[in-house]
């Protein structure tokens, strides 16, 4: 995996996992994480890399000098160079690799706090992969009414274009052999696929990890995003 895959797939499993926000594209190479009408971060996609702007207000200044001997020389710089206007610091930050990230982490902290409430374990099934069973659109014995199966292609729909949400399942763990991912596990010697030294793979999908200028909005990324990546990144 490159070094600016995992810096996408961290920052997505970061922003989806920790906050409940809106993502806003402009179709190009733009994207807001948005909390009603204040942008806590924006991305912009590059080649190489990604961009992150962070404006930090008055509030966010003072906190940030109470920890700003934790950050590298690079952050640093960066801030005491960005010019204060009367609505923020400005801050432009190029991330190219995971521990550039884990710094900017720090920054949107400050920002903003954690907001994500985890879902709802009980009576929670996870599939081989790592999925949530009972909140699929697929599992048929999760209760799920036909007005909300419907709420739920809507929202995938959205995210995922071209894809077919007919498919009923009973899950990984109550019927052999239904998909190729619990075929593949059996043959890798391993009891779930994300214990296996090749997973993410292309044999098991863990639901849309990409950074694209698109609008997802927060309830999407909750209902139609969250159950299908390998344990909702912590929720």
């Amino acid at each position: 995996m490159t070094d600016l895959k995992q810096v996408v797939q961290e920052t997505v499993k970061f922003m989806r996992g920790e906050y409940l926000l809106d993502e806003i594209g402009n179709g190009k190479n733009e994207v807001k994480f948005r909390h009603g009408k204040k942008t806590i971060l924006t991305v912009y996609i590059q080649e190489d890399r990604l961009d992150f702007l962070i404006v930090f207000g008055q509030k966010e200044r003072e906190e940030y000098a109470k920890i700003s001997d934790t950050f590298s020389d690079n952050v640093r710089n960066i801030y005491d160079s960005t010019k204060t206007f009367h609505d923020g610091k400005w801050m432009m930050f190029h991330i190219t690799d995971l521990k550039i990230l884990d710094e900017m982490k720090k920054l949107i902290y400050i920002k903003k706090k954690p907001n994500r409430k985890p879902l709802p374990k009980e009576n929670a099934i996870y599939s081989k992969c790592g999925h949530r069973c009972d909140l699929c659109i697929h599992y048929s014995y999760s209760g799920i009414s036909d007005e909300f199966r419907k709420e739920l292609e809507e929202r995938l729909s959205r995210i995922y274009s071209g894809a077919d949400w007919s498919l009923r399942c009973p899950s990984c763990n109550k019927q052999e052999g239904l998909c190729n991912a619990k075929k593949c596990a059996k043959v890798k010697e391993v009891d779930i696929c994300t214990k296996c030294s090749e997973y993410p793979c292309k044999t098991v999908p863990v639901g849309y990890k990409q950074l694209e200028s698109k609008t997802i909005y927060k309830d999407d990324v909750t209902w139609g995003i969250l159950p299908y990546v390998e344990n909702q990144y912590g929720n």
